[in-house]
């Protein structure tokens, strides 16, 4: 019987106006291959936000979409 755990994102949406970035990681348990289990954890990234400790997909997500004019649009809102 071998337990394994598996964190991953497995959704990133872009949404709104401001170009905000959400994160939902899944947190698999599986025995001998076969889930067990599935929980999740969301998390919004918006255009002010440090992402440096964000994995490198999702950097490269919030780079792409967070322009200069994004970023100046949620800087007046």
């Amino acid at each position: 019987m071998a337990l394994t755990k598996e964190v991953k994102y497995d959704k990133i949406e872009v949404v709104g106006e401001y170009k905000a970035v959400q994160c939902r990681e899944a947190t698999i348990v599986k025995e001998d291959g076969v889930e067990l289990s599935r929980s999740y954890h969301r998390h919004v990234l918006q255009p002010d936000m440090d992402i440096s400790g964000e994995t490198q997909e999702v950097q490269d997500i919030c780079n792409a979409v967070w322009t200069d004019e994004v970023k100046q649009a949620w800087t007046a809102f």
